[in-house]
């Protein structure tokens, strides 16, 4: 027998029982489903994951060589959508928008810059970096764990 348990605030549980081949869900999202068949492998898929879905998971299985518990901790990873702008009075404005965790902002060449960040509900970041300078152009470098990217402007 294998059992997943997630987020027990709410106890989803999916259940497999191989002497009667029968499966049961309970509580669970439709995302929520074995990756393969759970006779041959047990593994859980979550498709398409959301920020919701993060948090502890239980994986019992139970057989003829005992009882074995697995433990896992979710960690939703969401890219940020990345702006570079002109604000004639901040000048060069580079914004990660609701990505998580946050974003780093840096600057080519590198100057002195301003950064602030703000914190939305959902656990996503939005950084906000700015330099005003005198250079022709900037080039804003975001760094995350989803991916990097870099976006340049000529002022």
């Amino acid at each position: 027998m294998v059992i997943w348990k997630m987020k027990c605030s709410t106890c989803c549980l999916l259940a497999y029982r191989s002497d009667h081949n029968e499966t049961r869900k309970l509580n669970c999202s439709e995302r929520m489903m074995w990756k393969y068949s759970p006779d041959s492998d047990p593994d859980l898929r979550i498709y398409p994951v959301s920020l919701g879905d993060e948090g502890n998971y239980t994986c019992e299985i139970v057989s003829s060589a005992g009882n074995f518990l697995f433990f896992s901790f979710l960690t939703v990873i969401v890219p940020p959508t990345v702006t570079l702008t002109f604000d004639k009075s901040t000048g060069a404005v580079c914004q990660a928008s609701a990505g998580k965790p946050a974003a780093d902002i840096s600057w080519i060449p590198p100057n002195n810059h301003s950064t602030s960040e703000v914190h939305h509900p959902n656990g996503t970041v939005t950084r906000v970096s700015w330099v005003n300078t005198t250079l022709s152009t900037v080039t804003c470098l975001v760094t995350h764990p989803a991916g990097n990217q870099s976006l340049f402007l000529d002022l």
